[in-house]
């Protein structure tokens, strides 16, 4: 049954939808869908700073003839490429890292593509736009130790070419300073809330991988003893009412009975999975589990009849608890023919209201419970686990006055 475990988690764990991306190690159902939102966050706002800076780059510009044109196509390019594959949700980490090496170039070609000009402090060229576009797309691209890094390259390297565009004049130290102070505010910004999405993202997946696993593991562990509760119980069952019904056999007839008992146990034996779940569930009422009762306690040789005490209006009782009844005082039947001899064995059936009651006495010199060794699955899978794998329970009392079986199962009341 262990190796059934992987098998319930994967069940488990299937019901839940997946990305096809794995974060360190665990499930990325909620960290995919954050970085969604950055993605999409970060494209609306790439598109309306970039179209800013476009609409300056296209006025008056500081660069040198030649250099213009080219440098607004080899910037302005990778940053239409990293805006669609923001919309779109493809190739993000790629066109975003492509954007942030292509804007620190240009920034280094700056102060070339202007020497000789003599621009004013104010206002900013259209360059200076794109600083913390680079910073989004160093977040989108990178991992966390190359974020702060560029967040804080960037609006320095900025400020750098600015002074040296300008001579470092006087009047540029101070525009330069608030221009850099604002870009690395904001890119603080965007650095830490991506980093807080991320987190709690990772967190949310972590804790539910977690739970699910513990679900499935408990799921696994349950369907583990209900099976080995099924399995000790039919074995138990069927061979020992089989050996029974040998012993007893001194007549053609009871041979007869007894060969056809061993092969239904051989086959119900060979189909364990099978009858794990055996019979309908349809509901049935007390007189039905008196009668299987009786019909049981006749194969194994008992000349009895059930004590029947019910109501007209008595519960509907479901199929599969009916059966664990039958079973486990068929069980208790053959325990008491078997070590009491059937001594003053009698069998009841109370019901009344949403309640069944089911008791099997005989006359025996009883047993100790706690004396039973831990092999013997006769009481233990066969009566209490099976009565209370169904919301029944199961109570023995044994002594020197004999032994009584007490069966128990209460309906949820309409």
């Amino acid at each position: 049954m262990a190796s059934d475990a992987p098998a319930v988690l994967d069940s488990a764990w299937g019901h839940i939808p997946h990305s096809r991306e794995a974060t360190a190690g665990i499930g990325s159902f909620t960290r995919t869908r954050v970085e969604r939102i950055i993605s999409i966050v970060a494209g609306f706002g790439s598109l309306v700073l970039g179209l800013q800076a476009f609409l300056s780059a296209i006025g008056p510009s500081d660069e040198q003839p030649g250099w213009h044109e080219p440098l607004v196509v080899v910037v302005f390019a990778p940053l239409a490429v990293m805006i669609i594959a923001c919309f779109v949700g493809r190739g993000v980490r790629i066109a975003a890292g492509v954007f942030a090496f292509v804007y620190m170039l240009a920034l280094i070609a700056w102060p070339i593509a202007t020497a000789g000009s003599d621009p004013p402090a104010t206002p900013q060229p259209w360059i200076w736009y794109l600083v913390n576009i680079a910073t989004l797309a160093a977040v989108l691209a990178f991992p966390f130790p190359l974020q702060i890094v560029w967040t804080i390259l960037a609006p320095l390297l900025f400020g750098l070419v600015r002074l040296i565009q300008g001579g470092f004049a006087t009047e540029f130290w101070f525009a330069n300073g608030l221009d850099v102070s604002f870009a690395l505010i904001l890119g603080g910004v965007i650095l830490t809330l991506g980093w807080v999405f991320r987190s709690v993202a990772a967190n949310v997946d972590e804790t539910r991988a977690r739970a699910v696993s513990s679900y499935a593991q408990a799921a696994a562990a349950d369907a583990a003893e209900q099976e080995r509760i099924a399995v000790a119980a039919l074995m138990h069952d069927s061979v020992l009412a089989a050996l029974i019904a040998a012993e007893r056999a001194d007549t053609p007839r009871a041979q007869t009975l007894a060969v056809a008992m061993a092969r239904e146990a051989l086959t119900r034996l060979a189909n364990t999975e099978q009858d794990a779940h055996e019979g309908p569930d349809e509901p049935r009422d007390a007189h039905s589990i008196a009668d299987d009762i009786d019909a049981a306690s006749r194969e194994l040789g008992a000349d009895l009849l059930v004590d029947r005490d019910i109501v007209a209006d008595g519960p509907q009782i479901p199929g599969r608890v009916a059966r664990a009844l039958v079973l486990a005082a068929t069980q208790a039947i053959a325990n008491a023919l078997q070590h009491a001899g059937g001594a003053g064995l009698r069998v009841s059936v109370e019901a009344s209201g949403d309640v069944v009651h089911v008791e099997v006495r005989d006359l025996g010199e009883g047993f100790d419970l706690d004396d039973v060794p831990d092999d013997r699955l006769g009481i233990r899978a066969s009566i209490f686990a099976r009565v209370a794998a169904v919301g029944g329970s199961a109570d023995i009392d044994t002594g020197r006055h004999g032994t009584t079986v007490r069966l128990d199962w209460e309906g949820k009341p309409e």
